[in-house]
């Protein structure tokens, strides 16, 4: 059942939306979606559409960066453009795990939050930050658990998408956390924009997702994938003890550099 939320989002905190075609509802809040409880048969079904349409947002919001910010180093650049194909490819494996489940495309809302959180922030080292350095290093947490809920009642065909996607989102991870430092000490009043970058997309995040789409939501952290990704002993202990009182804010506050 989908609750309709009347009230807008703060345009100050967010980008136009990307573009969708005729099949697909885009919704603006979590409460909007098809939120399916525990054991609904269309649960999964539910969240490969969801999460086809989240690599998409993924996708976008690096080719925009690529265009936002032309004279980005060479090496981050590339990383940049590999991202962009990792994330396609990520998008065709979870509409081909939907469709062969039975789902027909646009069948449920989709939520466009990602890129228009990231696509607001107007420097490139504020966006890696949230983009890659928070919502991805918080998907880290989330797919780790997924393989392993996958494995337990034998979906193998899941557990092996999801440890395909792991591995790229630990080199999307790692070449922003390089590029990160390396702007931090090239330039030190770019913290400053990573604060403000991180406070207004932990805003905008509040206002998507509610107290109702965070309530009860606990991934483990992946200590070895973060560690992987270029995090360092500190910065996974931070995210482990702030994983272990979620709040809406977690992802946003572990990524703090």
């Amino acid at each position: 059942m989908l609750n309709t939320v009347t009230s807008p989002l703060d345009p100050a905190l967010f980008a136009e939306g990307p573009a969708r075609d005729a099949r697909f509802t885009v919704a603006e809040r979590w409460s909007e979606c098809a939120n399916f409880p525990e054991g609904h048969p269309l649960r999964d079904i539910e969240f490969f559409h969801r999460q086809m349409n989240e690599e998409v947002d993924s996708l976008e919001c690096s080719a925009s960066n690529l265009q936002d910010f032309p004279q980005a180093e060479w090496e981050l650049r590339l990383g940049l453009a590999r991202q962009c194909a990792d994330e396609a490819r990520h998008a065709a494996m979870f509409r081909r795990i939907f469709e062969s489940r039975g789902g027909c495309v646009g069948s449920y809302p989709v939520l466009n939050f990602q890129y228009r959180i990231v696509a607001h922030i107007r420097t490139l080292v504020g966006r890696l930050v949230v983009q890659n350095r928070s919502f991805e290093a918080g998907g880290l947490d989330a797919i780790t658990h997924g393989i392993g809920e996958a494995r337990q009642r034998g979906d193998e065909e899941l557990a092996s998408l999801f440890e395909a996607q792991r591995a790229d989102e630990i080199v999307h991870v790692r070449f922003a956390n390089e590029a990160i430092h390396a702007t931090t000490q090239r330039e030190p009043r770019s913290v400053l924009h990573i604060g403000a970058a991180l406070a207004a997309a932990s805003k905008a995040f509040g206002q998507v997702m509610g107290p109702e789409g965070t309530a009860g939501v606990h991934y483990p952290a992946d200590v070895d994938g973060r560690r992987e990704a270029g995090f360092t002993d500190s910065e996974v202990k931070l995210a482990v003890r702030l994983q272990e009182q979620p709040t809406n804010k977690a992802t946003l506050e572990a990524s703090r550099p």
